[in-house]
């Protein structure tokens, strides 16, 4: 026994019998085809995670499944979460924006949305320790910062061929990097699709934090639907308040086996809505089903709704940290993002460990 963890009845989790599991291990399937086939996870060993050969047997039997419910109950030991940090979890939701753009500039579409530059790099152990950084440049062979958003975005990587698209404002490029994807409809016609490429090794900063801290929008209040709405009142501030998130996302056109699911989320697998849920990989493997029971916005007015739901680990990002913690993926484009703007709930989540990763934690014999 862990202390974090507490093993539980999975047939008793609240919602569990009348929940429709088929959507969850077809997500399941995706992220055992990646652990099988690369398991690409495993190279950073997360404190819950086991290590690859333990997910062998359970992925291939996953692959071959069909009964759903039976397969989950049968090859997984359900744990509740326990974090003695955040007793009451957190749960929040991101989406893949959808703006109008261009592959070449013009008047009024200017914003570039960049690819990696040649001279960002990953730092290794030593130079994370020493330079304070995960990624950065080089300098005279030593381990530095790499460039901030604002000396980014007012040029400093221009002319170096970068450039995938233009958009039409920095918001709504910031907003993009925020959620680590998006999808660009192109003026010339189709769309683009935009994946996670790297990012500059700055910690990620919440100007929706700052404008808490400053006292201009409410804590209840905060939304990305709200910040949005403070940068349209304030234009003359907007920028100086995203250049206070140093951290800059740097993407790739993304080609994709299937159009009608979202983008690729760390594990390199597509994303499903409401199915693939972001984790602090340190403390998860991805591909790891977790069931969540928390409440999730209903529409206008701030009004909730239960959501139990079945879920699978298939990505991270720089604000997900802690065991109680998740982001929901709600897809992409306006009506996903009134679901995920404004979520931020307390639950309990429930974390299904394959029963040889349970074994080796001590949690069961």
């Amino acid at each position: 026994m862990t202390g974090e963890l507490a093993p539980c009845s999975v047939v008793d989790i609240p919602g569990w019998r009348a929940h429709d599991h088929v959507g969850a291990l077809n997500s399941f399937k995706r992220s055992c085809r990646e652990i099988l086939d690369a398991g690409s996870g495993f190279v950073r060993q997360p404190q819950f995670g086991g290590c690859r050969s333990d997910w062998q047997a359970v992925c291939e039997a996953g692959l071959g499944a069909d009964a759903a419910r039976r397969f989950f109950e049968d090859w997984f030991v359900a744990c509740r979460v326990m974090d003695a940090a955040r007793p009451e979890g957190m749960f929040t939701g991101y989406f893949e924006p959808e703006v109008e753009g261009s592959r070449m500039p013009s008047a009024d579409c200017q914003v570039p949305i960049y690819g990696p530059p040649a001279d960002l790099t990953i730092f290794t152990e030593d130079e994370r320790v020493r330079s304070g950084f995960s990624a950065g440049r080089r300098l005279g062979g030593e381990p530095a910062a790499y460039l901030t958003r604002r000396q980014i975005e007012e040029g400093a990587l221009a002319g170096q061929g970068l450039e995938i698209a233009w958009v039409r404002d920095w918001a709504d490029a910031f907003f993009i990097h925020v959620q680590g994807s998006g999808r660009i409809r192109l003026r010339e016609g189709g769309s683009l699709r935009l994946t996670f490429a790297a990012k500059s090794g700055h910690a990620y900063t919440s100007i929706g934090s700052r404008l808490v801290e400053q006292g201009a929008v409410s804590r209840d209040e905060m939304s990305m639907q709200s910040i949005r709405a403070w940068m349209t009142q304030n234009p003359g501030k907007a920028r100086a308040l995203m250049w206070e998130n140093e951290s800059f996302i740097f993407f790739r056109e993304a080609e994709l086996d299937d159009p009608s699911l979202g983008a690729l989320g760390a594990q390199h697998v597509q994303l499903t809505p409401r199915r693939s849920l972001a984790i602090d990989h340190s403390y998860w493997m991805y591909g790891t089903p977790i069931w969540l029971d928390t409440e999730v916005p209903a529409g206008n007015g701030g009004a909730m709704q239960p959501f139990r739901q079945l879920l699978i680990a298939q990505d991270t990002g720089s604000a997900i940290r802690g065991m109680a913690r998740g982001d929901v993926y709600w897809g992409c484009g306006e009506a996903a993002g009134l679901v995920a703007g404004p979520m931020k709930s307390p639950g309990i989540m429930t974390v299904l460990l394959p029963r040889p990763v349970a074994q080796g934690l001590g949690l069961v014999s």
